[in-house]
């Protein structure tokens, strides 16, 4: 209170400022002012020039990151495409071999079923010609026999009774084939 009173003695007015304050003041400011703009504001530009890189940075990194993911997705949908192509590939030529074996099977079954086929019919020709044989001798006896009791004479000379055999089987030959000819 007492510098309000030795002022208004003095003559200033209490709304005017004293011009040794202001200059001190001003040059306390500038002072503030030259520290601020020296050390103070360069420590917040170099923060924030840290962070916006950090940032774009970052934002860099995600971008590559997206971006190698994207080629890494294309790159897996690619391998899946070409397994698939493969994949049907496979099945088809399993197919074709498939058939080709079953063919191969076919072939031989017929070829093994023809083999038995020709087989039997030879073992039954064989056995046809053994029955001939048999049944020719047979006959033989049973004619020399038949035509000795008819002759009243033995036919036991063999020649003989072959020559009666042989002529009794031809008629029966003879006979045969006219009936077979007149079916047809």
């Amino acid at each position: 209170m007492n510098t309000v009173i030795l002022a208004a003695e003095e003559g200033a007015s209490p709304l005017i400022p004293d011009v040794w304050e202001m200059l001190i003041t001003g040059l306390g400011f500038l002072i503030l002012l030259f520290i601020a703009i020296k050390f103070i504001v360069p420590a917040f530009e170099r923060v924030y020039s840290e962070r916006t890189e950090a940032i774009e940075g970052g934002l860099a990194k995600a971008q590559a990151a997206q971006a190698e993911a994207d080629a890494a997705r294309d790159e897996y949908n690619q391998q899946l495409e070409s397994a698939r192509l493969e994949a049907q590939k496979i099945r088809e030529e399993a197919r074709v071999e498939g058939e080709k074996i079953l063919a191969d099977f076919k072939d031989r079954a017929n070829a093994e079923s023809a083999r038995i086929t020709e087989n039997a019919h030879r073992a039954i020709e064989a056995e046809r010609a053994a029955a001939v044989v048999s049944l020719r001798t047979e006959v033989g006896t049973l004619a020399t026999t038949l035509a000795a009791k008819i002759v009243g004479e033995s036919l036991d000379d063999d020649a003989r009774a072959n020559r009666v055999v042989d002529r009794f089987l031809a008629d029966l030959d003879d006979e045969q084939r006219r009936s077979a000819g007149a079916a047809r």
